[in-house]
């Protein structure tokens, strides 16, 4: 897949135990942009981490949450990724989903 020198970077943010349909939303989202033949996914969890609520979500040695913060992370053109933008506003009820401009340095699969 080739893509343009310039993209967009999207960002979700929302909690590990998110779900939509019995599944892991950040499962859902991923295999909703595979299915829009977007460029790319990468799902991170973090290890801290809080939110609107301002409650800190955090893993500690005696104490494990379980609603970590997870971020999305998806790479295309703005057309493309307009086109997840529709699903995004149905299934993320709770969190932040921010897109900004990028400069696409390189991209390559063997």
């Amino acid at each position: 897949m080739k893509l343009p020198e310039e993209g967009k970077l999207l960002r979700i943010f929302i909690g590990e135990s998110d779900v939509y349909k019995g599944k892991a939303l950040y499962e859902a989202i991923v295999l909703k942009a595979r299915e829009l033949n977007l460029a790319g996914a990468t799902v991170f969890r973090g290890i801290m981490g809080y939110g609107a609520t301002s409650r800190i979500h955090t893993i500690k040695l005696l104490r494990l949450s379980e609603d970590l913060p997870v971020m999305i992370e998806i790479v295309d053109t703005e057309e493309n990724i307009n086109k997840l933008l529709p699903f995004l506003d149905d299934t993320v009820l709770e969190g932040m989903i921010t897109m900004e401009s990028i400069k696409i340095i390189k991209y390559r699969h063997g």
